[in-house]
């Protein structure tokens, strides 16, 4: 089944009359990655998201599929290991959302690391991620890290690390995984809210559910239901009198990141480096005509029902970093272009900074055989949802006789990966950036496309070569933006312009220009496909306002 927003409601009401095996709460990567795996083995999948995919916490990370170097100082090697080794798996199964991105760790005098310390630290992360030879770590002189970036800070320079990680979408790496668990026939749906459990004789057997975009109930019935709701675990468990006696909870964590166009943050070279007034370790990476640079790590103790604000505080701690470490640059507030905020579901460790709790991932199980998932990193979520399913199956076997097939996602593509594997990709981007003239794109428009959308680009040409001239004389948009808008709505189930723009473009974080350009149009497409009233229209233009705002405005703490 396609997320198709035309067919949702039928979808829903189809939902009604399934016997599930997992109806999965949230739809995040967690909760992606499980519909898929499930789906796969041959089990019957609901998953429902009260917002849109994505939208909670896997928009909103530092968009890194990495094995986390900085958990060695922790001795976090279980972590280390699993979330390394789970990054070339990642990369190969998703080439058009992943990309390999050579990291520079520069080391000063009296920082963190020096040159032992940083030479150990690369060598056994190496080893314990099995990274592959041509991806080794180096060491560098000071001669050869100012090379790589000439804006590092020279003074007390002693050297650097030069190791990769994998640069990711997060949020399009988690509507690829979606996309893929439904063609394997999982029903997944979003703006949908689990309100409520259904129970049969003290256990539970099913939920139900509201949808939030016209406020239609449904009950949706299955044998296991899975909580993977991330910042929202806690909130899911205690509407279960039996899950709300466990022990353990969430502690959130706040993370915000800032963005900078290249002109005023020129950099070349993604960079892992010390904030110099707490020691936390900070990136810097340039992606897309800007520079990011995060994150923050920060408890947060206020409503997780909302997503958390960039504050002034948050800025000028990314700042200072920043030009503690880049000197050259005298970055202001007013050089911040935009910004993002999100949470860590961490499991709570009494007495421990946020930085210091580990990211490890937990399964509870509750007596009312409700399934919860928390914690985690984003780089693991194969391995956690196999690991969450290979529970499941055991029980479906044990309760009703059921059998499924093994876990098999080590070497399945998400969708759009299917180009041959990875060392294909570039090759495969090529070819489509010659076709697309003929579909009435730009080369430019055809690299793009290919290079974010991978093997579903023939799909979006398609659309483009259909509308042909007429796209920009009706909405004011290129045929490229147009025929994104109209994929993202029939094949990724957009239904509202912050959908898009957040989270199938992200636009919103990395082209604040194109929303600023194309906005009306794109209210306008949305608009007559969806078939909104003139209440409805304004709501989500005012909901596109406040995410702006959200995005390039601070917030003055109080």
């Amino acid at each position: 089944m396609m997320l198709n927003t035309l067919t949702r409601k039928d979808q829903l009401e189809h939902m009604q009359e399934v016997d599930y095996d997992i109806v999965v709460i949230g739809g995040g990567i967690t909760g992606a990655g499980i519909a898929l795996d499930a789906s796969k083995r041959g089990m019957k999948v609901a998953l429902v998201e009260m917002q849109d995919f994505a939208e909670g916490t896997s928009s909103r990370s530092t968009k890194l599929v990495h094995g986390g170097l900085r958990y060695l100082k922790q001795f976090q090697v279980g972590v280390v290991r699993e979330t390394g080794l789970e990054r070339a798996i990642v990369y190969e199964n998703g080439p058009h959302v992943t990309t390999p991105e050579w990291m520079l760790l520069p080391f000063h005098k009296g920082g963190t690391f020096g040159h032992f310390t940083t030479s150990i630290g690369l060598r056994v992360y190496d080893m314990l991620a099995e990274v592959k030879k041509n991806e080794r770590r180096r060491m560098l002189s000071v001669d050869q890290v100012l090379e790589k970036e000439p804006l590092v800070r020279r003074d007390g320079l002693k050297g650097g690390g030069y190791y990769v990680e994998y640069k990711t979408d997060d949020a399009r790496m988690t509507i690829e995984v979606m996309k893929r668990a439904a063609e394997f026939g999982a029903d997944p749906v979003n703006h949908v809210k689990a309100n409520a459990f259904v129970y049969d004789k003290g256990k539970i057997v099913g939920i139900r559910a509201e949808d939030q975009l016209d406020g239609t109930e449904y009950q949706l019935l299955g044998r296991r239901v899975i909580n993977a709701t991330g910042p929202w675990v806690d909130d899911v468990r205690s509407h279960d009198p039996e899950a709300k006696k466990g022990k353990k909870q969430l502690q959130l964590s706040k993370g915000v990141h800032i963005v900078f166009d290249q002109n005023d943050f020129p950099l070349g070279q993604a960079v892992y480096f010390d904030a110099e007034s707490d020691g936390r370790m900070i990136f810097a990476i340039p992606r897309s005509g800007k520079t990011y640079v995060g994150t923050t790590d920060t408890f947060y103790n206020r409503d997780e029902k909302e997503m958390p604000a960039v504050t002034s505080e948050d800025r000028h701690y990314l700042l200072d970093a920043a030009n503690h470490m880049f000197p050259g640059l005298d970055l202001t507030d007013s050089s911040i272009e935009s910004t993002w905020a999100g949470f860590r579901p961490l499991i709570l460790e009494e007495g421990k900074d946020p930085s210091d709790i580990s990211r490890k991932d937990e399964i509870w199980e509750a007596d009312s055989n409700l399934i919860t998932i928390a914690g985690g990193k984003l780089t693991g979520y194969r391995h956690m949802a196999e690991e969450i399913v290979d529970l499941v199956a055991r029980r479906l076997e044990s309760d009703y006789g059921l059998k499924f097939k093994p876990s098999d996602t080590k070497h399945q593509p998400i969708s759009g990966g299917d180009v041959g594997g990875s060392d294909k990709f570039e090759t495969y981007v090529q070819q489509m950036t010659v076709r697309a003239p003929s579909f009435g794109l730009t080369e430019e428009d055809g690299r793009e496309i290919a290079g974010k959308y991978g093997s579903n680009t023939d799909i979006i040409f398609e659309i483009a070569g259909n509308l042909k001239d007429t796209a920009a004389d009706r909405y004011g948009l290129p045929p490229a933006v147009h025929a994104q808008v109209l994929y993202s709505i029939q094949h990724e189930m957009v239904y509202k312009p912050t959908d898009y723009f957040v989270r199938r473009s992200s636009d919103m974080y990395f082209s604040i220009e194109k929303v600023n350009r194309y906005r009306d149009g794109v209210m306008g497409l949305m608009s007559s496909m969806l078939g909104w009233d003139e209440e409805t229209r304004l709501r989500y233009e005012a909901e596109l306002d406040r995410s702006y705002l959200e995005a390039t405005r601070p917030v003055v703490e109080k």
